[in-house]
């Protein structure tokens, strides 16, 4: 499927956007090496990347909390093995946490004690229906930044802002025309790069989004959220993101779609974000 046009604005009108943040697109020549990933979450998005990074080529760890046992037939099926969480963080290079935001904050002794260099990749989002007002999360701190306090670590935010259906069916060869691209944020420069080659593996391309600070501009309500979008068009997104508006349109839609989840496929649901986060002239047919 085509990946979406936005309708652009004037160049004067994003002059301060642009001056405020420029992304910059991953550089995926070369593939990366053979790496150990642990996976710590085996719902739909951590084991579609369980069969996509082992089909890349990586050792992969898949862990539960409810252990081992209970999803080793499904992570064998994707190519990984099934271990107790504790053991896919500790034998990992890279460890993808891939939970419910509001289940974060019990993962934290996962993390006391592995060394420093183990990049730690949050696919995460908020949303109040379902997480509730997790402690000390504050307004104006990005969801990431919450996150890595939970964890004690600095965390890489990446395959967020993409559905469980599209990380399935769409990824494409690297270089393949309609390409979907998605943002990577983080503190540490070594991670995003690391993490932006992963993204590639799975069949994606990757778009260096900036740091944590930059981070908000990816979560739920903001253009570059789970609309499907080419390199070009992702980093138009990012710079229309707009803090103020972003809760109203997050809560917009989801209450929307989970009010009646059965009657909505992805498809519906890239529509009703196309129209929400890109300001057609058809954002009131979501307020009907």
């Amino acid at each position: 499927m085509p990946t979406t046009r936005l309708r652009r604005t004037s160049d004067r009108a994003l002059q301060p956007l642009r001056a405020r943040h420029v992304p910059r697109r991953a550089s995926t020549t070369g593939r990366i090496a053979h790496m150990q990933i642990g996976i710590v979450g085996a719902g739909k998005i951590g084991l579609t990347l369980a069969r996509k990074l082992s089909a890349a080529g990586h050792t992969v760890l898949v862990a539960n909390s409810r252990g081992p046992e209970t999803i080793r037939e499904i992570s064998a099926a994707s190519g990984a093995s099934a271990v107790d969480a504790a053991d896919a963080v500790r034998r990992s290079q890279v460890v993808i946490v891939s939970v419910p935001f509001n289940a974060l904050p019990r993962l934290k002794n996962l993390f006391a004690e592995i060394d420093d260099s183990v990049f730690v990749i949050d696919t995460s989002n908020y949303f109040p229906f379902r997480d509730g007002t997790p402690e000390c999360l504050a307004d104006s701190q990005t969801e990431s930044h919450w996150v890595s306090a939970q964890l004690g670590r600095s965390v890489v935010k990446a395959w967020n802002s993409i559905l469980a259906g599209s990380l399935t069916d769409k990824g494409l060869p690297n270089g393949a025309d309609d390409r979907i691209t998605l943002p990577v944020s983080g503190d540490d420069s070594a991670g995003r790069a690391t993490t932006m080659k992963l993204v590639d593996d799975t069949g994606f391309d990757a778009i260096d989004a900036g740091s944590l600070d930059e981070s908000w501009r990816q979560e739920p309500g903001n253009p570059a959220y789970c609309t499907d979008l080419s390199a070009a068009d992702l980093e138009l997104a990012l710079q229309r993101a707009d803090r103020a508006t972003a809760t109203t349109k997050r809560d917009l839609v989801a209450d929307k779609v989970f009010a009646a989840r059965d009657q909505y496929t992805d498809e519906d649901i890239l529509t009703l974000g196309r129209r929400m986060y890109n300001l057609t002239s058809e954002d009131d047919e979501l307020r009907g």
